[in-house]
């Protein structure tokens, strides 16, 4: 008889997977880990107590023959159950199971606060002390899948955020993350998903919420000694959209409870839909077990729109809008406006604008001079390399200077007003905010940051720095 635990687990598997749904044995099998054999009693690793018990409902029989396969009418598995709590500590909790369809849940309880809790529930979106639990959407219904125009730049997603909505939970786009930049349609793209969702299926709980105020909703409960109302409430979702993820980096307390939320969702089949605008190799200061998770199911990138999708963009606008434009004026537009959807919108509306306001045709003339300020306005971005060159200029200071290692106070002061406005002004993390500005780690960053808050307060010829260069920055 074999005595290698991984060798006897992944025969098993290899039944199992024969008699089971791939998605089924992705989410319920591949997580568990074989620790020990001890004659015909094989141990296995599992990652909570609800998993055990699922498994247990509805995958016993299947587990017993494998088992027995293998080890003879005599084997035995017991659960080795990892709980996490919230300071990241794992305490380990064992629990035997004789091969004969005994339910667990007759064994000693396990202390797992994130799948026991039956007091009254609290929802964040609802004024406190309203007795029914009403869940709004947070929705916005004007963005929907028949004005997420598809094209090459966005068929992947827009496909798989089709399938969601019309499966949700029920894909193996579980978790999907849509990323790309700035305004390329990302939050459109998971509004869209969401509404779909709430016309084929009004059951069912959708939520849509910013990464940012998810976070400060966390803080809130755990100032308010409220966590675990904050957790359970989470857990009541069938489809959570959380938009822009990458506002969790460094925040490591958020992350974990978005952690145990995520787990308790896609281990009982609701939906996870998050956005970013980076991929998740790209993310910075995301703790790596959420960003294996992330990668569970699929990523889908937006590209910048091609001119024939550009086009479209402008042709449905103006139709929604009731606004009439020449084709040439039109392809003009969709021909120098190339950054992105936002952009794209904003010049045509600018464009109108001015004509409305001038009481003048729309012409080419016009759209030529309206595109050219806009073109002008929009083309420079302000970059990290941009900000330090600014900011060294002002201290008269080359860059070289404002990033080494000395310690003389008006270049450390210059060193923390770079990093401060590359915060402000880029989407980039802390930590490459510090890589380029010196080699610093987010740390350095973050207290750079907080440094600037607090000077700009107390210290007048200071604030006089943080404004001079606001406004250059801004220009």
């Amino acid at each position: 008889m074999e005595s290698n635990p991984q060798i006897v687990w992944d025969n098993c598997l290899n039944f199992v997977k024969d008699n089971i749904q791939t998605q089924a044995f992705q989410t319920w099998f591949i997580p568990i880990k074989p620790v020990k054999l001890q004659e015909d009693v094989l141990s296995i690793e599992v990652p909570s107590k609800f998993f055990y018990e699922w498994l247990e409902e509805h995958y016993v029989k299947l587990l017993k023959t494998a088992l027995t396969r293998e080890l003879g009418k005599s084997a035995r598995l017991v659960y080795v159950i990892r709980m996490e709590n919230s300071f990241g500590n794992q305490q380990p909790h064992t629990q035997q199971i004789p091969s004969n369809n005994r339910s667990i849940r007759g064994a000693q309880e396990v202390d797992a606060p994130l799948n026991s809790y039956a007091g009254e529930l609290k929802n964040p979106f609802v004024i406190p002390g309203i007795r029914n639990l009403q869940i709004e959407s947070q929705l916005n219904p004007n963005y929907n899948f028949e004005n997420f125009l598809e094209g090459d730049s966005n068929r992947l997603a827009r496909s798989a955020g089709l399938a969601v909505a019309n499966k949700p939970g029920g894909t193996s786009f579980n978790p999907l993350l849509i990323f790309g930049g700035v305004g390329l349609g990302k939050t459109h793209l998971a509004h869209a998903i969401g509404v779909d969702v709430k016309e084929k299926y009004p059951e069912k709980t959708v939520l849509y919420i910013s990464a940012e105020k998810f976070t400060q909703q966390y803080v809130d409960a755990v100032k308010k000694n409220t966590r675990n109302d904050f957790i359970h409430f989470y857990q009541l979702m069938d489809v959570l959209i959380i938009d822009d993820v990458q506002f969790l980096s460094g925040k490591s307390g958020t992350q974990d409870i978005f952690f145990h939320v995520f787990n308790h969702l896609h281990q009982n089949g609701k939906q996870v839909i998050i956005t970013s605008d980076k991929a998740p190799v790209e993310m910075q200061d995301i703790e790596q077990r959420l960003l294996s998770r992330f990668k569970w199911g699929l990523s889908a990138e937006l590209h910048l729109p091609d001119y024939e999708t550009r086009v479209s963009i402008l042709k449905n606008k103006l139709y929604n809008d009731g606004v009439e434009i020449p084709e040439p004026i039109i392809a003009y537009v969709a021909k120098h406006i190339k950054s992105n959807v936002r952009e794209l919108e904003g010049a045509i509306i600018s464009l109108i604008a001015q004509s409305s306001f001038n009481k003048a045709a729309i012409t080419l003339e016009l759209a030529k001079e309206v595109v050219n300020k806009f073109v002008k306005n929009t083309k420079r971005e302000v970059s990290i390399d941009y900000i330090q060159k600014v900011v060294s200029e002002y201290f008269q200071m080359d860059v070289d200077t404002l990033q080494s290692k000395t310690r003389k106070r008006h270049i450390v002061q210059a060193r923390q007003l770079a990093m401060y406005f590359a915060k402000k002004f880029t989407k980039a993390s802390l930590a490459s905010i510090g890589s380029q500005i010196g080699k610093r780690d987010h740390a350095t960053v973050l207290h750079a940051c907080k440094t600037v808050d607090n000077l700009s307060f107390t210290d007048k010829q200071f604030r006089k720095y943080v404004e001079d260069l606001n406004q250059k920055l801004t220009l």
